[in-house]
């Protein structure tokens, strides 16, 4: 197995690199490569920056509005992206949910989300865990309750990240408490700004406040916002944690951390 790069695949790195010195705001690779937070403003820039150079999507196929470039092109972008100062892209719209919309959603849902998530027009959070249900994740309480064109939601999120940011949360709830656990949930999509959706902030021991807890109650959602079938959102549900544990190695990340590590070490 020839594990070097090709000419074709060197000359592409060499194009994401000169994008990303020409085109990347000095600010956010200032505050990258110095450890300082970014705003969501910053990640917001970038995005769109990417998009409008067709790059938006680099892990979407090109049906979808993405670049439907190889694993290994994937993998050169993301090393020259973050070792040049450029932010992480937010993995819940692009790596999450956006997966999960191409593959088990339905033609409309695709239309109005995906381009949107491209565009950086819509931050996503994820509904997962619960107080008493993370590790145990079928074991969540918040609950769905079906009248007519839409649903009831009523319930609590917790460690939910960058909640206070998103304008749309992908949410796992129960449909049904009469069959065995992981039967009995469904996959949602929930505008944030619906009544009767609260955002609580939990300040972690360094005093941000990265993580949240959100709180549905009485929450109307469309039944149109539910993804694939009703008590199918445990398939949905594991297919998209695959897709998110492909994408939290972070390599790129992993090399220009540990570069300025031995940079740090060199000057003590």
């Amino acid at each position: 197995m020839d594990l070097n790069f090709t000419a074709e695949e060197n000359a592409f790195r060499e194009a994401m690199r000169a994008f990303v010195r020409a085109k990347l705001p000095e600010r956010i690779r200032h505050k990258v490569l110095n450890g300082l937070r970014l705003t969501r403003d910053d990640h917001i820039s970038w995005q769109r920056t990417l998009h409008a150079q067709g790059w938006g999507g680099p892990t979407w196929p090109k049906e979808f509005g993405g670049t439907g470039w190889t694993p290994v092109q994937q993998y050169i972008f993301e090393e020259e992206s973050v070792v040049g100062g450029g932010p992480r892209l937010i993995p819940f719209g692009l790596k999450m949910v956006g997966p999960v919309i191409m593959t088990f959603g339905n033609q409309a849902q695709q239309q109005r989300f995906l381009p949107r998530i491209l565009a950086a027009e819509d931050w996503w959070c994820q509904g997962y865990s619960e107080t008493g249900a993370g590790s145990d994740l079928a074991a969540l309480k918040t609950r769905a309750e079906q009248q007519g064109d839409h649903f009831i939601v009523n319930g609590q999120k917790t460690w939910t990240t960058y909640a206070q940011y998103a304008d749309w949360i992908f949410c796992l709830v129960r449909t049904d408490a009469t069959v065995k656990q992981q039967q009995g949930i469904s996959f949602m999509l929930i505008d944030m700004k619906s009544p009767g959706v609260t955002v609580r902030p939990i300040t972690m021991v360094d005093g941000t406040q990265e993580v949240n807890e959100v709180w549905f109650e009485n929450v109307k959602v469309p039944a149109e916002n539910l993804i694939g079938e009703i008590n199918k959102g445990w398939t949905y549900a594991k297919f998209l944690l695959g897709h998110e544990r492909a994408n939290i190695a972070g390599v790129g990340i992993s090399k220009r951390e540990l570069n300025r590590a031995k940079k740090l070490a060199a000057s003590a």
